[in-house]
């Protein structure tokens, strides 16, 4: 059993029935009264996000897991075939456990989380960023960069990220995977 005080953005945990892994965390000690933790927690199960707030020293059942390598390898509908990098063992896994399915590039290397009770995949980490090409964008108008003014773009994974104007057909870019952002133009 861990308290309140373990808490951490990752950690998996059994809350109403179910298992959820902590993706955002804020102690909070207010001048009156007690303190307490606010949480948003996402469902390992079917991918629904809620806030809920912890008062201190609140037991909570922490779920063990272990972390593997895997390697993306094609995605099939709404499964998502990988390949374990050690073992070469194959899974698949449905389309909702992955937080960002879109910036998936064949090739990738994720980190699998799976209950080391159970055996079953939990969740699928991925990279902090990824570098993919932009396969189509409107040109930029020439003058309107004043301001911090973007255009959409599609990658060649099929996600759609608002770019700078500067970016063309051809460029690479990084993207942030958590909030699927622009970061920066990558030079070869």
């Amino acid at each position: 059993m861990a308290s309140t005080s373990d808490i951490r953005n990752g950690l998996c945990i059994k809350y109403n029935h179910d298992i959820y892994k902590i993706i955002e965390f804020l102690h909070v000690k207010p001048g009156k009264g007690p303190a307490f933790v606010r949480t948003k927690l996402k469902s390992l199960t079917n991918g629904k996000v809620l806030d809920n707030t912890f008062s201190a020293g609140h037991k909570i059942d922490e779920v063990r897991v272990e972390t593997h390598k895997y390697q993306f390898l094609y995605a099939e509908g709404d499964l998502f075939h990988f390949m374990h990098v050690e073992d070469f063992n194959q899974i698949s896994l449905d389309k909702n456990i992955l937080d960002a399915p879109d910036l998936l590039k064949e090739g990738e290397n994720v980190m699998v989380i799976t209950n080391t009770e159970t055996g079953l995949p939990l969740s699928v980490d991925m990279p902090a960023s990824v570098v993919l090409e932009v396969t189509y964008t409107e040109p930029g108008v020439k003058g309107n960069t004043a301001t911090n003014a973007t255009k959409p773009a599609k990658v060649e994974t099929g996600a759609e990220i608002n770019v700078p104007l500067f970016i063309n057909e051809g460029d690479k870019i990084k993207i942030d995977t958590a909030k699927g952002v622009y970061l920066e133009r990558v030079k070869e």
